[in-house]
């Protein structure tokens, strides 16, 4: 047995992952992208040490969804790989998908069904309707999405929880983007 193999690696198997839905006007789905990875951020675990450790650490759960325009150059080359390390959007202006907007439930591993009493699994669920972002606007030249990650608050400070570039959405005005995380602990 090596020194490394005696090390305890509690938070390794945190991970989280992501489905998009686009729906038109109509409510009919017009793609359904599946699940993908995200990537969990070392903010992410600093949290869950600031939860764990307590006073005088001040830990906030989940603010929300912010959701981003990255940088329309990604749309040539392929949105760029999500680091450990990144610590905010690429977008200065992002949209924030407020908490209360979201739907948060546990979810039964063995089933992937909503559990009434805490697991390993959190699914976070957020609708962004018609118009969703209200871009464009003075930091947008369209409504095109192509990142995202929650955020929430430690010792005062937002942080980001998880990230993840994607391809571009075109979302249009009467479209409705369905977004669905689970973070698995």
């Amino acid at each position: 047995m090596t020194s490394d193999d005696r090390i305890e690696r509690p938070a390794a198997g945190l991970y989280g992952q992501f489905r998009d839905v686009l729906y038109d006007a109509d409510g009919e789905p017009r793609w359904d992208r599946g699940w993908v990875r995200n990537t969990i951020v070392t903010d992410f675990r600093r949290l869950l040490a600031g939860f764990v450790r307590g006073t005088p650490t001040t830990a906030e759960s989940v603010l929300g969804l912010a959701v981003g325009a990255g940088l329309p150059a990604w749309d040539a080359s392929g949105p760029p790989q999500p680091s450990p390390t990144q610590a905010a959007l690429v977008d200065p202006h992002p949209h924030l998908v407020p908490r209360a907007q979201l739907q948060l439930d546990y979810i039964d591993p063995a089933t992937g069904t909503i559990s009434a009493t805490p697991t390993g699994t959190l699914q976070l669920k957020a609708l962004l309707g018609p118009a969703v972002p209200a871009w464009p606007d003075g930091n947008h030249a369209t409504s095109t999405l192509r990142e995202f990650g929650l955020v929430a608050r430690l010792d005062g400070t937002q942080v980001l929880l998880n990230y993840r570039t994607h391809p571009a959405i075109a979302k249009d005005p009467a479209s409705t983007l369905e977004r669905t995380i689970w973070l698995v602990f």
